[in-house]
């Protein structure tokens, strides 16, 4: 009797896979991702304070990479508009930076 029962499924197996491999049996496809936050990324007008309110969904391996790269190209367009306005005056260096004279005032410089 349990030779029938395995007969049977091997023949539902077989009928299923030669379905999916002709086309008769179709696979529902994956749906789109659903938003868990009620607004994503930055509006249109924004501020530096906004940069740290952006909150992406998560996904299997970190957060929705289509988010990243839409708050990524807002910013990149942001900064490149800036550098245009301030007369292209390239940004200090990080070494530069990292010198104890980067952040000096004239008020710091009496105190020495």
């Amino acid at each position: 009797m349990i030779w029938v029962l395995l007969i049977a499924i091997a023949v539902v197996v077989a009928a299923g896979t030669v379905a999916l491999a002709t086309g008769r049996l179709a696979v529902d496809p994956v749906p789109p991702p659903a938003s868990t936050t009620p607004q994503v990324g930055l509006g249109e007008v924004f501020r530096a304070g906004d940069v740290d309110e952006v909150r992406f969904d998560t996904a299997l391996r970190g957060y929705r990479m289509d988010q990243v790269d839409d708050v990524l190209d807002q910013l990149r367009g942001r900064i490149a508009e800036l550098e245009g306005e301030g007369g292209g005056a390239p940004p200090p260096s990080p070494a530069a930076l990292s010198s104890p004279d980067a952040f000096a005032t004239p008020d710091t410089e009496r105190a020495r």
